[in-house]
């Protein structure tokens, strides 16, 4: 290995620990209770080592979302790449996203707050992480027109409206406030049971005919199979 090639990989190692540590904080902490300070402190560099690598803590702080994406990018990927109809891809990417919420948390409230008006449009950042939402939103829309060819979706649904009801539907019920969430328990149902209540509820709305248990017997196959 050659000494430009082995610094590139220390420089890459290096932005990878700060990032890491930044993470650390930003899950622990709230944005604005996390400083470039405690950053540096956290990894153990000096502050002006970190801005060699991150322009400022909006830079590190999207970094991190940009993962969380990722994640769950390769989450939809998985359901897009199934042998089977449209709706129950749809079904799935929805459950997909659900499972994300679980596993990740701080992802998600992550991704949710950088949604926010707090953040600079123009932050080149901004943008990727549109189009890493935007990819999510399409491969949705995909499942979608896939469904209407089937046979398995409403024929007179628009694949983009419909992604968009879905995705902001999604995103609605995983960003529910607390309190709506202590409604739904003092009425003697769980969280969880609300959540996968919706698929139930939804998809017989697009669906060419058929029950939401015809969905789900199709469904759940698979979820089987991914674990």
């Amino acid at each position: 290995m050659g000494i430009a090639e082995r610094r590139q990989r220390e420089k890459k190692q290096r932005k990878t620990e700060i990032a890491d540590a930044a993470e650390r904080l930003f899950f622990s902490r709230g944005y604005e209770d996390v400083s470039m300070d405690d950053i540096a402190r956290e990894v153990e560099l000096n502050k002006a080592t970190i801005y060699l690598y991150f322009k400022n803590k909006e830079a590190l702080f999207a970094t991190i979302v940009l993962r969380g994406i990722e994640i769950l990018k390769e989450k939809y990927l998985e359901c897009m790449e199934k042998d089977v109809p449209g709706i129950v891809k749809v079904t799935l990417m929805g459950r997909a996203y659900y499972r994300f919420s679980q596993e990740y948390p701080e992802y998600l409230r992550l991704i949710h707050f950088y949604g926010s008006e707090r953040f600079s449009r123009e932050n080149p950042y901004t943008a990727e992480i549109g189009k890493g939402y935007g990819t999510c939103r399409r491969m949705l829309a995909d499942a979608v027109r896939e469904g209407i060819d089937d046979g398995t979706i409403r024929g007179d649904l628009d694949p983009f409206l419909t992604s968009m009801y879905l995705m902001t539907s999604f995103m609605g019920i995983l960003s529910m406030e607390h309190r709506w969430k202590l409604a739904i328990e003092a009425e003697g149902f769980s969280y969880d049971r609300f959540a996968d209540e919706f698929f139930r509820f939804i998809m017989p709305a697009i669906s060419s005919g058929g029950g939401s248990q015809d969905i789900d017997d199709l469904a759940k196959p698979e979820e089987r199979k991914r674990s």
